[in-house]
C-alpha cells in the first residue's frame, strides 16, 4: 500500500501583503502529480487546509478542486482533519458530498465518519469515534486510520470531557488510542495515526514553531503529546502544524511532520519542502521517502551595508520573496527605498539596522518603517518605551493575541 502524507497547506494565506494563491496552485497541482507518480493508494493532509477560519473563495475553490483531483473520482482515498487554523464545522460541512468521490473529513477529535461503499471499490468498512477502516481499490489489506483534528480546550472538554487540558490530554489521547487499536488495528491491516497536535519526545528538546503560527501550546491548553503515548500497533503517525520536515521519532515506529508545501514566513527562509511517501504493508515497519516540492517562490534573508550591493544582489534573485537588512548609519532615505523597490518587485520588508541606537531615540520626526511585520513593531515599540527587548514568554503572550479566533 503507498500512501502519501502532506500537511498544512494553509491555502488563502498571504506573506504581509503578497497573495500566495498562484504559488499556491501550482504547488498543489505538483502535489497532484507526485500522487500520480508514485500511484498511491491514498493521501493524509494532515491539518491546516486554510489559513483562517474565513478563507477567502479562491482558496475554498482551490481547495476542492485539488482533493477531488487527488481522489480520481473514488479510485483514490483523500482523508484530511482539521487543525488549528480551520474551523472544524467548516471542513465537515461538504462531507455527505464528498464521501460520493472517495474524500473523508474530520473536523473534531471524536468525529465519526458513516460508512459507505463506492462503486470504485473503495469503503469504509467500519468506523468508531475518532477512527475508521477502509478497503482500496486493488488492496487485499484494510487501512485503519485513528484521526485526530486540532483540539482546544472547548473542543477537548465538549468531545473528550477533559476537564484539565494541562493534565488530563496526554492520558486521555493515550486511552483513546489505546482502546482504538486494540480493537481495530491487529497485524491484517495497515494501522496509521494522523493528526494535528504538538508531539515530542518525553524529555526532549521541544520542536520549534514556525514564525507567525498560532502556537499550539499557548491556545486554550492544548499541551504537547509525547511518542510513547501512541499505541504500539501503529506503523506512521502523519502529522501536521510545524512546518519543516521532521521525523519526531522512529521508534517503535517513524512518527513525522511532513511540513508546509511553502514557506510561509522568513523563519523558513531556504528549507526545502517536502511530501512524504510511504510504502506500508499489515505487520512490518514502513519505508518512507521524502519527495522533494519544487514550485513556489524562496524566501530569502539578505543584510548589507551597502545599498548597490543589494541591489546587485536582488537583480541576481528576481524569483525570490525578500526580506532585506540594510545596516546604515542613519535611515533609509526615501531615494534609497525607491532604488531598492524599482529592482525588484517582491521585497516584503525592508529593516533599517542603524549602527547607531542612540538616533532611536533621538529621532523627533517618529520614522518608523511601517512595512515591518507586527511582530517586528512590536518589539521596537517595547524596547523604545522600556529600554529591552520583550522576553520570550511575552513574546508568546504577544503572538496568541494575534492569533486569537472566536469559535465558540
Amino acid at each position: 500500500m503507498r500512501i502519501l502524507h502532506t500537511s498544512d497547506w494553509h491555502l488563502g494565506k498571504r506573506l504581509e501583503s503578497f497573495f500566495r494563491l498562484e504559488e499556491q496552485k501550482a504547488v498543489l497541482e505538483e502535489i497532484c502529480a507526485i500522487a500520480e507518480k508514485e500511484q498511491a493508494d491514498a493521501v493524509l493532509v494532515a491539518g491546516d487546509l486554510f489559513d483562517t477560519y474565513n478563507p477567502p473563495t479562491e482558496a475554498v475553490d482551490l481547495f476542492y478542486k485539488t482533493v477531488k483531483k487527488l481522489a480520481k473520482d473514488g479510485q483514490r482515498a483523500v482523508i484530511a482533519i482539521a487543525g488549528n487554523h480551520d474551523s472544524p464545522a467548516s471542513i465537515e460541512a461538504p462531507d455527505p458530498l464528498a464521501r460520493e468521490c472517495g474524500i473523508i473529513f474530520a473536523g473534531y477529535p471524536h468525529s465519526k465518519v458513516a460508512p459507505f461503499k463506492l462503486d470504485t471499490g473503495l469503503e469504509v468498512l467500519q468506523s468508531d469515534n475518532g477512527f475508521i477502516e477502509m478497503k482500496l481499490p486493488g488492496q487485499k489489506h484494510p487501512l485503519r486510520l485513528l484521526l485526530t483534528p486540532y483540539a482546544n480546550e472547548y473542543r477537548l472538554k465538549k468531545f473528550l470531557g477533559i476537564e484539565n487540558p494541562e493534565e488530563e490530554l496526554r492520558k486521555t489521547l493515550a486511552d483513546q488510542w489505546k482502546n482504538l487499536a486494540d480493537q481495530y488495528c491487529d497485524k491484517q491491516g495497515v494501522n496509521i495515526l494522523i493528526s494535528h497536535l504538538y508531539f515530542m519526545q518525553k524529555g526532549g528538546e521541544k520542536p520549534e514553531e514556525p514564525e507567525a503560527e498560532k502556537p499550539i501550546l499557548h491556545m486554550g491548553g492544548a499541551q504537547e503529546v509525547y511518542t510513547e503515548n501512541i499505541p504500539e500497533q501503529i506503523q506512521y503517525t502523519a502529522l501536521g502544524h510545524l512546518h519543516r520536515r521532521q521525523t519526531v521519532d522512529s521508534d517503535p515506529s517513524p512518527t513525522i511532520y511532513s511540513g508546509s508545501p511553502l514557506a510561509y514566513s522568513f523563519s523558513e527562509a531556504g528549507q526545502d519542502k517536502y511530501v512524504v511517501m510511504m510504502d506500508v504493508e499489515p505487520g512490518q515497519p514502513v519505508k518512507h521517502t521524502p519527495v522533494k516540492l519544487i514550485k513556489g517562490r524562496p524566501l530569502l534573508r539578505k543584510r548589507f551595508e551597502e545599498i548597490e550591493k543589494a541591489v546587485n544582489w536582488l537583480k541576481e534573485n528576481p524569483e525570490a520573496l525578500v526580506e532585506l537588512t540594510i545596516i546604515t548609519d542613519q535611515f533609509l532615505t526615501s531615494k534609497e527605498r525607491k532604488q531598492l523597490s524599482n529592482v525588484h518587485d517582491s521585497i516584503v520588508t525592508i529593516i533599517p539596522e542603524l549602527k547607531d541606537k542612540s538616533l532611536l531615540d533621538n529621532n523627533a520626526s517618529g520614522n518608523i518603517d511601517l512595512s515591518q511585520n507586527i511582530k517586528s513593531l512590536f518589539k521596537q515599540y517595547f524596547e523604545h518605551k522600556h529600554g529591552q527587548e520583550p522576553n520570550k514568554q511575552l513574546m508568546e503572550l504577544f503572538k496568541e493575541v494575534l492569533a486569537e479566533d472566536t469559535e465558540e
